[in-house]
């Protein structure tokens, strides 16, 4: 089993407002993935509550293989999600690891 981290940090100019909206779309649309793609074993969205700590959202994912994460990555809703919120962003880390 793959595990799939990805975390991401806004741009410092990205009010709060914004970030919760972004970050709630973000995560409502990763969500819904769950229902429209069978190679998701588990897929959950985090929000930072640790302002000490850089990154602001943590998707953690869980498929049984690195192919199967390939595949999900080049999904037209998960391309969607993820070019709605690139502009506000200002890094992006990604870590797959078998389990």
């Amino acid at each position: 089993m793959i595990k799939h981290v990805v975390m991401f940090r806004f741009r410092d100019d990205v009010d709060v407002a914004t970030r919760r909206m972004v970050r709630e779309t973000f995560r409502d649309q990763i969500l819904a993935l769950r229902d429209r793609l069978s190679i998701i074993r588990s897929i959950e969205v985090g929000f930072n509550v640790n302002e000490q700590e850089l990154w602001d959202i943590c998707l953690v994912g869980e498929f049984d293989t690195l192919d199967d994460v390939r595949a999900y990555s080049v999904f037209p809703d998960h391309m969607a999600a993820a070019g709605a919120l690139k502009p506000y962003l200002q890094g992006r880390s990604c870590v797959d690891y078998v389990v």
